[in-house]
């Protein structure tokens, strides 16, 4: 793929999109393209983990570990950022990831994600205001789902 087409692709991703254009060039010309063959691992659970992954083609099965059932995995699918927190701290993959057949990822490193952010503060602004959403999303579903469970508990 080309820069252009990979920046399509970024742009696809919520988290990414809020970024901008220049700043997704960045990303684009820095990133690494990876083929996987089918069955090949792309991580493994424990690793660290210093990149996100964007699944441009394909899919890969996630699992806590190589060994887990497949009653136990979930799909990730063309367009899904594998690893996103990995892009902004140190920390270890919690899934193994395996391709279901051959795909291409575009791998971003921790350090071009964290450059480009410092370059464009408009740009990490933007992302702290999309990731704060998120966790105030994820807090009042969470707090929702927590009264149905519990329905006769007083609202804190």
């Amino acid at each position: 793929m080309g820069i252009e087409e990979d920046i399509a692709v970024l742009e696809r991703v919520p988290s990414f999109a809020v970024l901008g254009r220049d700043a997704l060039r960045i990303l684009a010309i820095g990133a690494e393209n990876r083929y996987v063959r089918s069955g090949e691992i792309l991580f493994s659970a424990g690793e660290p983990a210093d990149a996100g992954f964007l699944i441009q083609d394909g899919s890969f099965t996630l699992k806590e570990s190589a060994a887990s059932s497949e009653s136990q995995a979930v799909i990730a699918r063309r367009g899904t950022l594998l690893g996103e927190f990995a892009l902004l701290k140190e920390m270890t993959r919690p899934m193994t990831a395996t391709a279901a057949e051959p795909s291409n990822v575009l791998r971003i490193s921790r350090g071009l994600f964290l450059k480009m952010l410092e370059g464009y503060p408009d740009a990490a602004q933007r992302l702290r205001g999309h990731i704060a959403g998120r966790a105030m999303r994820t807090s009042e579903e969470i707090r929702r789902l927590g009264a149905t469970l519990a329905p006769d508990a007083k609202p804190t």
